[in-house]
């Protein structure tokens, strides 16, 4: 069988197209994304999980999902239990550090338990960007708050409350998203502080959490004290230099939505810009077959480095660690509830 692409598609619906089989069976991509678009309930979900493995003929091929709690969850009631954002924890850490890392370990448990048992393997979390007043509300209420030693204890715990439960973690937005003042789905966002700011503030949580977390996800934002020409996914400036230099990570690079608008030029183009830039994998995610096809005509072998990384996180896959799910479902609505 020939070389894995370094890619990850999403796929259009509940269940898998004959052109989809087809187009996943010729493409090879490393993974697989899931979107609310994809889940109707458990024995469906677990269907199409097996059905995407099938289709590249690997039972271990990853599977992710963006299962952050409160805006950003997939996987939604009534068959699965809702989950609080990211804010209520930082405000419980005002109140008591120590309970609010608690409280995120065990939520954070819960979650990769729901995902685990749907054969979802990563989860796109933790949240690390810094938000700062005028900011876009893109992130928001998905950030643990402004403090950066909160942000760093909370996401290590996150990190490790993941992989304890048997999923892969990715930290996100890297370098750093809590500047940016517009949604880079929807345009590129332009960040004006200077290169000393950035680094003793945005980019702290993922340089101290770097040696933790296995993976993580660029962020399409313009650092312009950095590079003005383009967003830090396909800058060679920000990720060979900040996220590979000054930040140190040498984990498994994914690139942010490629469909975003954000980015620029073809899909094609995007692809070959990010690839080109230092990302390990492409995200595909909105499963359109035609820029899917676009994708996969840049498309380049997962091999080297980038396969080193993509095999270094998946050997820290391993079954989850025991859980009383109903204490843990319990003591963390007792957290939660210190500060209602």
């Amino acid at each position: 069988m020939r070389a894995r692409g370094r890619v990850v598609y999403g796929c259009a619906g509940t269940a898998l197209s004959a052109d989809e089989r087809a187009f996943f069976a010729d493409a090879q991509p490393w993974g697989f994304i899931l979107f609310a678009r994809n889940l109707e309930n458990p024995e469906q979900v677990k269907r199409l999980v097996r059905s995407l493995r099938d289709s590249v003929g690997d039972a271990n091929a990853p599977v992710l999902i963006d299962q952050e709690g409160g805006r950003v969850q997939r996987l939604k009631p009534p068959h699965w239990n809702d989950r609080a954002a990211a804010r209520q924890f930082g405000e419980l850490y005002e109140t008591d550090a120590e309970l609010a890392r608690e409280a995120v370990y065990l939520n954070t448990r819960l979650i990769a338990h729901d995902l685990a048992s749907l054969g979802i393997t990563v989860n796109c979390a933790p949240v690390l960007d810094l938000p700062v007043e005028g900011a876009s509300d893109v992130i928001g209420d998905r950030a643990f708050g402004r403090d950066t030693a909160m942000v760093i204890e909370l996401g290590r715990a996150v990190i490790e409350g993941l992989l304890d439960g048997g999923v892969l973690p990715v930290m996100k937005h890297a370098p750093g998203h809590g500047r940016a003042t517009a949604d880079s789905h929807l345009d590129l966002p332009r960040v004006t502080a200077p290169a000393d700011q950035l680094s003793e503030v945005d980019f702290l949580p993922f340089r101290a959490l770097a040696p933790d977390c296995p993976c993580a996800i660029s962020a399409h934002v313009a650092y312009e004290a950095i590079d003005s020409d383009g967003p830090g996914t396909t800058s060679q400036r920000i990720i060979r230099q900040v996220i590979r230099g000054e930040i140190g990570f040498d984990g498994l690079l994914f690139t942010d939505d490629l469909s975003m608008k954000a980015l620029s030029g073809s899909l094609a183009e995007r692809t070959e810009k990010a690839l080109s830039a230092g990302c390990d994998i492409i995200c595909h995610c909105n499963g359109k077959m035609d820029e899917m096809t676009s994708v996969a005509s840049e498309m380049k072998p997962l091999e080297g480095d980038s396969l080193r990384r993509a095999e270094k996180a998946l050997s820290r896959l391993h079954a989850p660690e025991d859980l009383d799910l109903g204490l843990a479902e319990a003591r963390v609505a007792e957290l939660l509830g210190i500060n209602a």
